[in-house]
């Protein structure tokens, strides 16, 4: 019963950003489960898509600006070319920048809200244009604890991440009887992105006095999320922001 409920065997995931960091431990860890992903990067994904190919899995990688319309559409006219359909979207695809408000510059300001933002309302959209036409389909994006909990020095990253949570609502309550809409919000994993702030000690100490678990977490343990949610599991989970940050966002 449990392995017919989490089972996406020969279901067709994108993931955006896929090639590191989260992306790629998502990639990565759908395939071993069965699924065949696509893993769509504005970066070189050779790599992964390597390591996807030699434990015998089916696994595409594909050039893509998520902010470019043209660039979303042939991302899906290749995968469908290739899979046939579309089963999953994981939008994950991002940057970071941080910064004092008072000193954010209107560029770095615009960058994020266009990658972080735009760009997986863009991948969302095309992709469940779709998705709506075959009927089913799922959608889960990536958004943060950011986006929840405000965070010194994180003021276009968060609004860019909370914008995506209340997206990921709205797209939850005009596609719900068709599609599934949902969002996690991881807190500190260790990622490329986090790289310079789990080397400093300040930052280190302070995640162990906030998260209840005393430590950050590993790509890995975000993947058995992702398959719930990709799964008929969660068959009944929409329009919902799910928390995963070792209890931090649950502490005052």
């Amino acid at each position: 019963m449990a392995s017919e409920l989490f089972n996406i065997e020969g279901d067709i995931a994108i993931v955006t950003g896929g090639s590191r960091g989260l992306g790629k431990a998502m990639a990565v860890g759908l395939a071993k489960v069965g699924a065949k992903v696509v893993i769509a990067d504005i970066i070189d994904s050779s790599d992964t898509v390597d390591e996807i190919k030699k434990e015998g899995h089916h696994v595409l990688g594909i050039k893509v600006d998520v902010s470019n319309v043209e660039d979303v559409d042939n991302m899906i006219e290749k995968t469908i070319e290739n899979f046939g359909n579309i089963d999953i979207l994981i939008n994950n695809a991002g940057i970071l920048r941080t910064g004092k408000a008072e000193e954010l510059s209107l560029e770095d300001w615009n960058k994020v809200i266009q990658v972080n933002l735009t760009g997986q309302f863009i991948c969302a959209q095309t992709v469940a244009k779709h998705m709506l036409k075959r009927g089913k389909g799922n959608i889960i994006n990536i958004s943060s604890i950011a986006g929840i909990r405000g965070y010194a020095g994180s003021a276009v990253y968060s609004a860019a991440k909370a914008g995506l949570i209340m997206m990921t609502k709205t797209f939850a309550a005009e596609w719900g009887h068709t599609l599934r809409v949902n969002a996690v919000c991881p807190g500190v994993f260790a990622t490329d992105m986090t790289d310079d702030f789990l080397k400093d000690k300040e930052f280190m100490q302070k995640l162990k006095q906030k998260v209840p678990m005393g430590r950050h977490a590993t790509a890995d343990e975000l993947i058995g999320t992702i398959i719930y949610l990709a799964s008929k599991a969660s068959s009944y989970v929409n329009g919902y922001e799910l928390v995963i940050d070792g209890g931090w966002s649950s502490t005052l």
